[in-house]
C-alpha cells in the first residue's frame, strides 16, 4: 500500500476534481471560502491519514496542519454547513466507486450503535429512525450497515437501515444483475428471498445450512466460497476499529449519514487505489 505523505493531498484534490460533476452555471450569492472539491478532499484526506472522529477535530486539524494549502477557511459553523451541503456529491462519488459489476460477492451486515444501550431510552438525535436490533453479540440501538464486497475486499453494494431490519430483506439493494454468486451467513437462508433474488437477478445465494437441517449436500466450490466469507468481517472490523465508523458525536441524522459516507468513501478509495 502507498505510504501517504503531505504532498499527496494535491493528487487527491486532482482526483476529486475529476470525479465531481462540473457545475453548469455559477450560483448567485456569496461564494464559499472553500470549494466543494477542496472540502471533500479535506474530509477524505482526514479519513485516510489522521482518522479523526468528528468535524470539530477535522476543522482544527486542517487549520493547524494545512493552513498554507487552505488559507481561507470559514468559521466552524459555516464549515459544518458546507459539509452537509456536499453530502449529495459525496454519495454520488461513493456510488460511482462501488464495484457493481463484480460477479462473486460476499455479503453481511454490522451494527452501528448511536449510543450505549443504557442510554437508548433518552437518546433523541436519531429518535424514530434508529431502532433496537440483536445479533450474536447481544442487543444494540442504532443503525445497521448492509454491504456486499468482492474478493478484493472492495465495496460492491451498500444499504443503511435501522438496526431492527432483517438481513435477507436487503439483498435486492446490495446485489444486482451482475452478481452471479453471493455468499452470506445464516441470516441469508430465507428460501423465499433466495428464490426472488434468483428470479430478478439470476444470482445464486450460498449460505450455511440451517441449524435444524441434519443433512445437506454441498459442492466443493460452495465449500470454498463459505471458507472465504470472513473477508467481509475483516472489512467491518477495519471500518469500525481503525476508521471509527461507529460514532455518537453527530448531532443530527444528516450528521450520522455524513459521518458514515465519508468513512466509507475513504475506505473505498484506499482499497481500489
Amino acid at each position: 500500500m502507498l505510504v501517504l505523505t503531505k504532498k499527496h493531498i494535491i493528487n487527491l484534490y486532482v482526483w476529486v476534481d475529476d470525479a465531481l460533476p462540473k457545475p453548469s452555471l455559477a450560483k448567485a450569492g456569496r461564494l464559499s471560502c472553500l470549494t466543494n472539491n477542496e472540502l471533500i478532499t479535506i474530509l477524505i484526506w482526514n479519513t485516510l491519514t489522521v482518522k479523526q472522529r468528528n468535524l470539530k477535530d477535522i476543522y482544527y486539524w486542517i487549520n493547524l496542519e494545512y493552513q498554507s494549502e487552505f488559507p481561507h477557511l470559514p468559521c466552524y459553523e459555516n464549515f459544518v454547513k458546507h459539509c452537509h451541503r456536499t453530502l449529495p456529491l459525496m454519495i454520488k462519488v461513493l456510488n460511482d466507486l462501488l464495484q457493481s459489476t463484480s460477479t462473486i460477492r460476499i455479503m453481511d451486515s454490522t451494527m452501528l450503535q448511536v449510543c450505549k444501550l443504557v442510554r437508548a431510552d433518552s437518546h433523541k438525535t436519531a429518535l424514530n429512525i434508529a431502532d433496537f436490533g440483536k445479533n450474536h453479540q447481544g442487543w444494540h440501538y442504532g443503525f445497521k450497515l448492509h454491504a456486499s464486497i468482492n474478493l478484493q475486499k472492495q465495496l460492491c453494494g451498500l444499504a443503511l437501515t435501522p438496526a431492527s431490519h432483517n438481513d435477507a430483506q436487503q439483498m435486492p439493494k446490495i446485489l444486482n444483475k451482475y452478481a452471479r454468486v453471493a455468499v452470506g451467513d445464516g441470516g441469508y437462508t430465507a428460501s423465499v428471498m433466495r428464490k426472488h433474488i434468483f428470479e430478478i437477478y439470476g444470482t445464486i445465494i450460498v449460505s450455511p445450512p440451517h441449524f435444524k437441517q441434519n443433512k445437506k449436500l454441498i459442492t466443493p466450490w460452495q465449500y470454498t466460497l463459505l471458507r472465504i466469507r470472513p473477508k467481509i468481517e475483516s472489512v467491518f472490523d477495519y471500518l469500525k476499529e481503525h476508521l471509527n465508523l461507529v460514532s455518537s458525536f453527530p448531532r443530527s441524522v444528516a450528521g450520522y449519514l455524513l459521518h458514515y459516507v465519508r468513512i466509507l468513501l475513504g475506505y473505498q478509495i484506499m482499497v481500489i487505489s
